[in-house]
């Protein structure tokens, strides 16, 4: 683990190695960054108190479950951002960090593979107001797009709270899109995770290339259950935040739900 912004170097052995050590870096994590877990059981039965924490059924998919952090008396949300390859995840949650200030955020956390990098940090809006006197801090997280890279992508979304799928807008990457898209839905379902029910904005991205679908075109075929979308260009911001506010919304509702 290291902070982002420096060197990466390649996994000696593979993707193998290269999945197995964010997997082993995620768990060292977990004190730090528990978004990774369920809240422990004594802390979600006083959460469920509050009608902050959310109790699972039996062979169904569970409900926004946040991790409650009562001496700070703060909300903890896991935001993932999931899409192909090089469709924007990354340039998403830079800007978002760079444009953030120093006071709200955290260290942003880079864990290194062979052309992708797993980036999370987490922050503090000041917009989103609170629940039951609880703010809301949201842990945002990326993803490796590429398939090879799958037991990175299928660990990074457990316990995930909201989804940003960030989709490329380039026609030559439609298989991409979609493929990615199921590959979405059968790691949340693995993870117990409802797709019907789960917060989930659609980011159209790459807005500024020549060779792009229209965006009517992109949603016939990649817009799942009547998500928000968001069209974007997010080296240069364009849509970044309205996406952000858009899933935190979203959120921040289903955790009213159970208040």
């Amino acid at each position: 683990m290291r902070p982002a912004g420096g060197k990466t170097s390649p996994p000696k052995n593979g993707s193998k190695d290269a999945a197995l050590r964010v997997k082993a870096e995620g768990d060292s994590l977990a004190g730090r960054f528990p978004l990774h877990l369920q809240a422990p059981k004594g802390v979600c039965r006083l959460a469920r108190l509050l009608g902050l924490c959310y109790k699972g059924h039996p062979g169904s998919a569970r409900r926004t479950v946040p991790f409650i952090n009562f001496p700070a008396r703060e909300i903890n949300c896991k935001l993932v951002y999931y899409g192909p390859g090089l469709g924007g995840k990354t340039a998403n949650l830079h800007w978002i960090y760079d444009h953030t200030g120093d006071a709200l955020k955290g260290k942003m956390i880079s864990l290194a593979t062979e052309t992708d990098r797993t980036l999370f940090f987490d922050f503090l809006p000041l917009d989103l107001g609170t629940v039951r006197g609880f703010k809301t801090r949201l842990h945002l997280y990326t993803v490796p797009g590429q398939v090879f890279y799958e037991a990175s992508r299928k660990l990074i979304l457990k316990g995930a709270d909201g989804v940003v799928f960030v989709a490329d807008s380039q026609e030559e990457r439609m298989d991409a899109n979609l493929e990615t898209l199921e590959n979405l839905r059968e790691h949340l379902k693995e993870h117990n995770l409802n797709f019907g029910t789960i917060p989930y904005v659609l980011q159209l991205n790459k807005r500024d290339l020549p060779n792009i679908l229209p965006p009517e075109e992109l949603k016939k075929h990649l817009q799942a259950k009547g998500e928000p979308i968001v069209e974007a260009v997010a080296v240069t911001g364009q849509g970044v935040f309205d996406t952000l506010k858009e899933v935190a919304k979203l959120v921040l509702a289903e955790l009213k739900k159970g208040s």
